[in-house]
C-alpha cells in the first residue's frame, strides 16, 4: 500500500509485519549500538561453540579488531554438522539444476557425507590446518562440497571464479602460494562448453607452487590431465581414504576461514582474509533478520559461490540458518528469458536475491515472459552488486513480486563480510535507497575534510566502528589494509573508509551513489554515474546505460553516456536528442550527455558490474588495463 502524500514510499503489508523475524527495527537498532558487544555477545549464543571466548571484541591492535578472541569454533560445525542433530538432518540443504536440466539434490545428511568425503580426499593429498586451498570451478555443488571442506579440516579457501582467465587465476594461485588446486573439467554457459581444465592446465604452468590438482568430471570432457599431479576427484572418492567420517577441526574464533580476491578494476587485488568465528556470526544475523528467514524458505541467491555474496549468501550465512539453498548453473535468459521465473515456479522458491544488472536484463524482454509463470511463492526480493536505479526497483517490486514482496536492498562489500546498510521486511522502502545501517553499525558521509555533511548533501561514506564480518587484513600486507580502508580520528577512534559517494535524506535513508572514482565533476558540480545512468534507463525505450566523464576543456568533464536499447527499439539521431533531453529534464541540464552512443553491450565484469573504466580508456585510446576480470 502506498501513502498518497508520498507515492514513493512503499509500506510493508500487515502479513509481512505479523510474520517479521524483528518487528521494531529503531528499537532494536538503539540497543545495538548502545551495547554493541552485548548485542553481539546474543547473537553468537545463537551459534554452536566448543569453547566460549574470552572476550566479544578487542581494540587493542586497531584497525587489527579481533571478535570473540578465545573462542573455539569451526564455522562448518555450524553450516553443516549440527543439523544432523534435528530434523534438518534429511531436510534439503541443496537443489542444484544446470543449464541442460540436469537436477541434483543433497540433504543435509546428504551435505555431510559428501563434505566428509571431500575433506578426507584433502587430507590425503597433505592438505592440513592452515594451508590455503585455490578452488577454480563451475557453480556445481562440488564447489560447495570444496569449500566447506576446506574449512572443516582447518584449511583456508581461495576461490577464484570460474570463468577467470589464465592469468587472474594464475596470479592469485601466486599470491596464496597454494599447494592444491581444485577444479572441474569444464562448466556451462548460453548452452556452449567453457573449458575449465585447459585454463587450470595454463595458470599451473606459470604457478610452479601447485604440487596437486583434483578434479572434478562435470562436462565429459577430453582434458589434458597430467601424471602424479592431476587426480579425478571421483577415483579418490571410489578409495578406502574417501571414508564418509570425518571429525571437524576445533578451530580458533581468529583463525583464518578464507581469502577472496576483491575484484577491482585498479591495482593489484586485494586477498581480504576472513576469520571463522565473526564472519560467522555476523553472515547468519544479517541473513537471519535482514530476510526474514523461516525454517520452511527455499532461499535463492542468484550470485556464485566465487564472489563474497555467495561465499556470505549462498554458501555460509544460509547453511548456518538451515535453510535450503537453490543453485543454477547457467545464463538467467538461456535458452529463453522465462529461465528464472520458470526456476521459482518449479521448485518453489520464496526469496530471491540478485543484482540490478541481472533485473534490468530480464526487464529489457517485458512482463510477458515472468507473467507465464506462477511466482506467488515469492515472499521476498532482494538486491546487491551496484544501486538499484528506481525504474528497476519499481519493476522488480510490481511484475516479480506482484507488489506484494519488500525489496531488501542491501549494501555491503568483500571486505565487509555481510550486509552493512539494508532495510528489513517491515522498513517502509524508498526505491533506489539502501534505507538503513544494520545493527550495530554507525555510518557517516563526510567531505573531503572528513567533516559530517548536512542531510541530502553528497560525500564519502564511512563506518564509525568495527563490526564481527569485517575482513581482518589483506592477506601478506597489513600496511596496505591499514592506508586503503582506515583513517585515525583525533580522538583515537579508527573508521572505516567505503570508497563510496553517498547521501543521507532527511529521514535517515542512506543513498549510495556509487565507487568515488565513479563520481564525476561537471562544471564543479558532483554528479554519480550511477544518478546519470538511472536517468537514462528510466526512459521507456532504455534497457541498460553507462556514463563517463572525458576531458573537457570547459567543463572538466564531459558527460558520455552508452545505451543499451529495450528489445525491438533502434537507436538514431532523434532518439539521441530525446534521450539527451531527458537526462536533462530527470537531472537539470548540468547532467545533459555530450553525447549517447547505442550498443549491444556494455563491457562487465564477471559478477555483472560495469567497468567504466573500460569503457574511459576505449574512448580515449588509452590502454584498457588488466581485462581479467571482464566478462566475455
Amino acid at each position: 500500500m502506498n501513502d498518497a502524500a508520498k507515492p514513493d514510499i512503499f509500506y510493508p503489508s500487515d502479513e509481512v509485519v505479523q510474520q517479521a523475524n524483528v518487528s521494531d527495527y529503531e528499537a532494536m537498532y538503539n540497543y545495538s549500538v548502545n551495547d554493541r558487544e552485548g548485542f553481539w555477545a546474543e547473537q553468537a549464543e545463537t551459534l554452536s561453540w566448543y569453547k566460549k571466548w574470552d572476550s566479544v571484541l578487542d581494540e587493542s591492535n586497531a584497525p587489527f579488531y579481533k571478535w570473540f578472541d578465545g573462542g573455539e569454533i569451526n564455522i562448518v560445525h555450524n553450516a553443516v554438522d549440527r543439523h544432523l542433530e534435528n530434523a534438518n538432518r534429511n531436510k534439503m540443504a541443496i537443489i542444484w539444476e544446470g543449464e541442460n536440466g540436469q537436477v541434483r539434490n543433497f540433504s543435509y545428511n546428504g551435505l555431510n557425507r559428501e563434505v566428509c568425503q571431500f575433506a578426507n580426499v584433502l587430507k590425503s593429498m597433505g592438505v592440513e590446518k592452515g594451508d590455503i586451498v585455490t578452488i577454480y570451478m563451475p557453480q556445481i555443488p562440488e564447489l560447495v562440497f570444496a569449500m566447506l571442506a576446506c574449512a572443516k579440516i582447518g584449511a583456508i579457501h581461495s576461490v577464484v571464479y570460474g570463468v577467470f582467465s589464465t592469468e587472474a587465476l594464475a596470479s592469485r594461485i601466486d599470491d596464496a602460494q597454494s599447494r592444491v588446486l581444485i577444479t572441474a573439467d569444464g562448466g556451462w554457459r548460453r548452452g556452449k562448453q567453457v573449458d575449465l581444465k585447459s585454463i587450470a592446465n595454463d595458470a599451473m604452468q606459470r604457478s610452479p607452487s601447485i604440487e596437486v590438482c583434483i578434479c572434478v568430471k562435470n562436462n565429459e570432457l577430453d582434458v589434458e590431465m597430467e601424471p602424479a599431479r592431476d587426480f579425478w576427484l571421483h577415483d579418490l572418492k571410489a578409495l578406502p581414504i574417501a571414508s564418509s567420517k570425518c571429525d571437524t577441526e576445533q578451530t580458533s574464533a581468529e583463525d583464518p576461514l578464507f581469502i577472496l580476491y576483491t575484484s577491482g578494476t585498479t591495482g593489484k587485488p586485494k586477498g581480504m582474509l576472513h576469520t571463522h568465528g565473526g564472519y560467522s556470526v555476523y553472515t547468519s544475523t544479517t541473513h537471519r533478520m535482514a530476510f526474514d528467514i523461516k525454517p520452511q524458505d527455499r532461499w535463492w541467491c542468484a550470485a556464485d559461490p566465487g564472489w563474497i555474496t555467495g561465499h556470505s549468501y549462498i554458501v555460509y550465512g544460509p547453511l548456518i540458518n538451515g535453510a535450503t539453498i537453490m543453485l543454477y548453473e547457467g545464463a538467467p535468459n538461456y535458452p529463453y528469458p522465462n529461465r528464472w521465473w520458470q526456476i521459482i515456479e518449479n521448485y518453489g522458491i520464496n526469496i530471491l536475491y540478485t543484482s540490478p544488472t541481472a533485473i534490468r536484463g530480464l526487464m529489457r524482454f517485458g512482463d510477458r515472459w515472468p507473467a507465464k509463470h506462477d511466482l506467488s511463492s515469492l515472499r521476498l526480493l532482494g538486491s546487491v552488486g551496484e544501486p538499484i536505479n528506481p525504474e528497476a526497483w519499481r519493476w522488480y517490486h510490481h511484475v516479480i513480486g506482484q507488489d506484494k514482496c519488500p525489496i531488501i536492498d542491501t549494501w555491503w562489500q568483500t571486505e565487509t563480510g555481510g550486509f552493512m546498510i539494508c532495510p528489513l521486511p517491515v522498513t517502509p522502502l524508498k526505491p533506489g535507497s539502501a534505507t538503513k545501517p544494520f545493527f550495530g553499525n554507525e555510518m557517516g558521509i563526510v567531505d573531503d575534510d572528513g567533516k559530517e555533511v548536512a542531510a541530502n548533501e553528497e560525500g564519502k561514506l564511512i563506518v564509525k566502528n568495527p563490526w564481527p564480518g569485517m575482513a581482518r587484513t589483506i592477506f601478506k600486507d597489513d600496511e596496505r589494509y591499514k592506508d586503503l580502508y582506515w583513517s585515525q580520528q583525533e580522538d583515537g577512534s579508527w573508521r572505516y573508509l567505503a570508497g563510496d559517494s553517498a547521501k543521507i535524506d532527511e529521514d535517515g535513508y542512506i543513498w549510495v551513489i556509487g565507487r568515488m572514482d565513479e563520481v564525476l565533476k561537471v562544471s564543479g558540480y558532483r554528479l554519480g554515474t550511477a544518478e546519470i545512468e538511472s536517468a537514462l534507463v528510466s526512459h521507456p525505450k532504455v534497457s541498460e546505460a553507462a556514463a563517463v566523464g572525458l576531458p573537457h576543456e570547459l567543463k572538466g568533464n564531459a558527460i558520455h553516456t552508452y545505451v543499451i536499447l529495450q528489445a525491438g527499439q533502434v537507436g538514431d539521431k532523434d532518439l539521441e536528442q530525446e534521450l539527451r533531453a531527458h537526462v536533462g529534464n530527470e537531472m537539470g541540464k548540468i547532467a545533459m550527455p555530450e553525447c549517447v552512443e547505442f550498443v549491444d553491450a556494455l563491457p562487465k565484469t564477471r559478477s555483472g558490474k560495469i567497468m567504466r573504466r573500460v569503457l574511459k580508456a576505449r574512448a580515449l585510446g588509452q590502454d584498457e588495463g588488466d581485462l581479467s576480470t571482464l566478462e566475455e
